[in-house]
Parts: structure tokens; sequence; C-alpha cells
């Protein structure tokens, strides 16, 4: 299915700009309600894991890319969702897990963890080779980055079959996942830094014996001006992007991808397809609202079953992030009680680290026993999940706790599949 992602770029030359979104979580109740969403609309999938979450090693996730694919092609199968509309990619395919190591220890593994990828059958590959390791001096030319993922290609080459991966090139500013700094001042890629990093990977390429692969570099990376940290989002602006999307006039065989398009406003996302940023990540704002929906119904339960016998999963939860303080405590500042808003609420949603953790787990599958053993009345889901509620209402959803989290996942998605098309 990489053909769909090659005629994106043929759609907008023909002046019917198309996008596709794409799903950034390994989180099973965000695959199912993915699913769910592309079954309903009848499109294709595309659905991407990190090197952070997936690589040779396990990664954070413990899965190796044939485990990540692996579980999303079960689900699929158990949905009845035709295999050949799903395309899965690797997402900041570089040397990032392995920064504090040397340069060339460093690519060693991102070079293993790429043709893992690709030798799982991964479609998309992000190569993003732009962070220092520990023997860079200062941040990375982008003739450096550009060899550096040069190399990274042409490891994944070396692994490809009949079908041959796609490849997006650059990366966004600031770091994956979300920022951490003030957004006052977002800046959006400037037409120069965006063109000059087209030709000097192309010229890497040409350089490196790839200039056949350079037609299956289908998009780049760019800053178009959305982003979100921890309390606040900076809404896409078309006019400070006209720049980016008058370059494509130039460079007709690509698109732009856009990271951290999460919580944006519906019409961002149908503004940024017509302006060429055909694939538009998404990733924390699933979580996030998996993480709504699980804390309304933990309340729920706690009112219906009582304190003796609820999970009292949001507690839980909580104990084990302070217990557990490695996913957050160099993302969040502030004293204890700004830390513990955070924790539970910021945009970027550390929370979705914690979620295999096995006392949450335990908690979590508590709460589900607990809310299958009883009728939740609607009058409550008015007041915790109102918009889950009027879905009741109206016989378009059950209200057990399954149906009502995917829900909640799937309003978010909504909003991308009608700006892509669905």
């Amino acid at each position: 299915m990489s053909n769909v992602l090659e005629q994106l770029a043929v759609a907008r030359r023909q002046g019917r700009p198309k996008g596709i979104y794409s799903v950034c979580s390994a989180h099973h109740w965000v695959l199912e309600a993915a699913i769910d969403q592309a079954l309903e609309d009848g499109s294709c999938l595309l659905i991407e894991a990190t090197s952070n979450q997936v690589n040779h090693h396990g990664g954070y996730t413990g899965m190796l890319p044939e485990d990540f694919r692996r579980r999303v092609t079960d689900i699929a199968a158990s949905k009845g969702f035709d295999e050949s509309r799903l395309i899965l990619g690797g997402d900041h395919l570089g040397p990032n897990p392995w920064q504090k190591q040397p340069a060339l220890e460093a690519m060693r593994e991102a070079e293993r963890t790429v043709q893992a990828y690709v030798r799982a059958g991964f479609q998309k590959i992000h190569l993003d080779a732009s962070m220092a390791c520990a023997d860079d001096r200062g941040p990375l030319t982008g003739e450096t980055i550009a060899r550096r993922a040069a190399v990274l290609c042409a490891a994944a080459e070396q692994v490809s079959g009949e079908q041959k991966p796609v490849y997006v090139i650059g990366t966004e500013v600031p770091i994956p996942g979300g920022a951490t700094e003030s957004l006052t001042e977002l800046a959006v890629t400037s037409r120069e830094a965006a063109a000059e990093t087209l030709a000097v990977h192309r010229r890497v390429f040409k350089e490196a014996g790839l200039a056949h692969v350079w037609p299956r570099v289908i998009a780049l990376v760019v800053q178009p001006g959305v982003e979100f940290n921890h309390d606040s989002v900076v809404d896409y602006d078309p006019a400070r992007a006209v720049h980016l999307t008058e370059l494509l006039k130039e460079e007709e065989g690509l698109v732009y991808e856009a990271h951290s398009t999460d919580y944006q406003r519906p019409e961002a996302y149908r503004n940024l397809v017509r302006d060429g940023f055909a694939i538009l990540k998404v990733g924390p704002a699933l979580t996030f609202a998996m993480r709504e929906a699980l804390a309304a119904l933990s309340s729920i339960e706690t009112e219906l079953v009582g304190p003796a016998q609820s999970s009292l999963l949001m507690d839980v939860l909580e104990r084990v992030m302070v217990e557990d303080r490695r996913n957050w405590e160099h993302h969040y500042t502030g004293d204890e009680q700004a830390m513990h808003l955070l924790r539970r609420y910021s945009y970027s949603d550390r929370v979705r680290y914690y979620w295999n953790a096995p006392l949450v787990k335990e908690a979590v599958a508590t709460l589900l026993l607990n809310l299958r053993q009883v009728a939740i009345p609607e009058t409550m889901l008015s007041a915790f999940l109102p918009e889950q509620y009027l879905a009741v209402r109206a016989n378009a959803l059950q209200p057990d706790a399954h149906s009502l989290i995917t829900h909640r996942i799937r309003q978010v998605l909504r909003a991308y599949a009608g700006a892509c098309g669905a």
C-alpha cells in the first residue's frame, strides 16, 4: 500500500489534495479504535511506531518490529480489516535511543533498527539522524544529518525485498512528543531551510549511490507552525506557511509530513491537507482521550461500587508515576501541586508510558470487571461522559466500558479522517 502514499503528491499536482493521518501509538485500545475508524470510513490506515517504542532491542514497549506488526495485524484480523489496506511506518528511525553513545556505535544500532523494520514489512521509513551523539560537538550540520540519513537508507535498501519502502526525511522542531519550552515564539520552517534540506539530501543520496532511491522519498518533515506543550497549543495559521506551500510547486514529487498535530481544531486539519501537509501525525492526543475516558469511568465506578471495591485507578496511576519518575521528571517542573496536575492532565501525556505497569494494568482490569457487573445509568454518563451519553441515547453506542473508551478515542480520529477525505 506504499503506492497510496506515493499518490499523495500526484493528487496534489492534479489539484485535488488528499491526506492521510498517521496513528502513532502502541496501545491496543488506540489501535482498535483506529481500525474501527478505518473500517467505518472504508479507508486505508497508517500506523507508526517510533525507534524509542519499538526497536531491535525491544524499545520501551518490549516489542521488536515484527512483534508490533503482529499486534496490529492480529487486531486487524479480529475485526475483519483487510491487511492490504494497512500501512506500517517507522517514525524517527535513527540514533535517538542511543544518543549517549559515540556516533559510530549509535549509528550501528540505528542501522540494525531500520533493517529490522524493513524486514518486518514496514513500508514507510522516516530517516531521522538529526540528533547529536556523545562525541558530536554542538548541533549537527545539514551535511552530517544528510550523510547519516543516507547510511540508514542504504541499510534499509540492503534488506528490502520486492516491495521497496518509501522514505520521509527531515525532522520537526522541537523534539518528538511535544515541546517542553514556551511556545510564544514558535518558528515556522523557512522556505530557504526546507529547500536546503532537500538539496543537500538529494546531492548526498546521489553521491552515496542512492539516486535511484530518491523518487521514493515522498515527504519532508517541516514545522508548519503547529505544536503543543504541557498546557497550551499553537494553532495552525495558513498565512504563516504560504512559503512552504509555494515550494511544493517546484518539488512536485513531494508533500510535507506534519508532526505534533495533536489538539488542533478540526478546520486546521483540513487547511493543512489543502496546503500540502498531507501526512498528519497524531499520538499523545489519542492516549490523552483514552485517559480522560478511564478517569471518568473510574469516578463512575467509585460511585456505583463504593471505594472499598473500587480500582482507585487514578490513585494507583499517580502512585506508580511518583515511584517511577523516569518518564516525566525531566519534562515537568514546578512545585508538587503543579507537577501533580501535569502528571495527570498535561497535553504531552507522559501518562502514556505507564499503562503497561503491572499495578496500573491490574487496576484497569479491576475497573473493567467492576463496570461489567453493574449497569451505568444514563444520568451518570451525562455527568461524566456527555458526548458518549448522546451517542448512547441515539442508539449509536453500547454503554459498556470498552465501547465508551474506544468511542472517546475515535472522537479525535474523526477530525483527522474528515480532513483526509474519509
